[in-house]
């Protein structure tokens, strides 16, 4: 379509020009930055590169907690979790006493950029790698009228027209339904985007990829250098087909690991049962998700409800007193300093060191899961 003439759209207070031609924004997940360097002074992303160099190129401030959910909804709200709600992967809701995914649209409080397009007329395309994001990237868009399309490459097996606007997608792009723990997954999204662009042509295309090569390999190992050469190939497709891109991360990612390889880790869980008695307090880790061999649920974020009556600010300064955690602040800081919903975090946050993770109890984490030492 791409109607010059179009007027801006506007959603959540803000104004977005209606594109003069296909607008891609891909979120490579887990891209940290060191991945791009290396592979581009390799020679291994000469689109990139040039890209780079004739474009826009800047670090930004991803949202806290750092994890998939929280930014992917971010970047497609334009807003912070304060205003769409997503604040983790996984949550615990008081009202229930249930520990629960974040992924059900329940929990999105704002319209997506990609809802508001569609409302005004736009075609518009979604494809995650995971399933878990594709009903909150899709929520808001109807399938009925050949102007929307998502769904993820995890489940491009059984997508359907009425649901994901497009029937059996993996037969419709001639690859197999991709092994969830794999680069495949990813490279699925990108030749999905590439047909999607050359053939139904969208106004407005979202793609976003999982990291399991980022969890796996440092930026200067083999599968970590193939992956980004692998998408500069795709990469060059969409430019040449004469769309504005925007290529962007979630978060980034750090080895985790301590000198023989085994996760370096803070079970606060542990330490708040042995302060305040077992089970008083719960930790929630936002990062949890069901793909643990990614991760084993350990990132460096984490939040704790505390009993009622209990002080607080003592325990505070016990967590902070700890070398492995760098910050611990109050719900009403945490609030405002990183713009979260107060009602969807415990009493406190904490953030461990770049080098570190926050864990809840040893006994609670699937370690055996990882292959490689942490990187999360």
């Amino acid at each position: 379509m791409n109607l010059q003439t179009r007027a801006p759209v506007t959603a959540n207070g803000r104004a977005y020009p209606w594109p003069k031609v296909p607008a891609v924004a891909i979120c490579l997940d887990g891209c940290e930055p060191a991945y791009l360097d290396v592979a581009i002074a390799e020679g291994l992303m000469p689109t990139l590169k040039r890209m780079r160099e004739a474009g826009t190129d800047r670090i930004a401030h991803s949202v806290i907690p750092s994890f998939t959910n929280p930014n992917n909804l971010s970047i497609a709200t334009g807003r912070p979790p304060a205003v769409h709600g997503i604040c983790g992967n996984y949550l615990y809701e008081p009202e229930t006493g249930q520990e629960v995914m974040m992924n059900d649209v329940r929990f999105l409080r704002a319209p997506t950029v990609f809802a508001k397009f569609y409302e005004a007329g736009a075609r518009v395309a979604v494809v995650t790698a995971k399933d878990k994001l594709r009903a909150l990237l899709g929520a808001g868009l109807r399938f009925d009228e050949d102007r929307a399309i998502a769904f993820s490459s995890e489940k491009s097996g059984t997508t359907t027209k009425a649901e994901h606007g497009i029937a059996n997608a993996s037969r419709w792009l001639g690859m197999p339904v991709p092994e969830v723990y794999s680069a495949d997954l990813s490279e699925f999204v990108f030749a999905a985007g590439v047909k999607l662009l050359r053939e139904w042509k969208p106004d407005v295309m979202y793609l976003s990829t999982t990291d399991y090569i980022q969890h796996k390999y440092a930026p200067d190992q083999q599968g970590a250098k193939d992956f980004y050469a692998m998408f500069d190939r795709y990469l060059a497709e969409l430019d040449e087909l004469g769309a504005a891109i925007v290529v962007t991360a979630d978060h980034g990612m750090k080895p985790k690991h301590l000198a023989d390889g085994s996760p370096a880790v803070i079970y606060v869980q542990d330490l708040l049962d042995d302060w305040l008695g077992k089970g008083a307090a719960r930790v929630i880790l936002p990062i949890t998700d069901p793909y643990v061999v990614h991760h084993g649920a350990l990132g460096s974020f984490a939040t704790a409800y505390l009993p009622e009556g209990e002080d607080r600010a003592a325990i505070m300064a016990r967590l902070a007193a700890r070398p492995e955690i760098i910050l611990v602040l109050d719900r009403e800081e945490a609030v405002r300093r990183f713009e979260l919903p107060a009602d969807r975090i415990g009493d406190i946050v904490m953030i461990s060191g770049e080098n570190m993770t926050i864990g809840t109890s040893a006994h609670r984490h699937d370690l055996a899961a990882l292959k490689e030492p942490l990187r999360s």
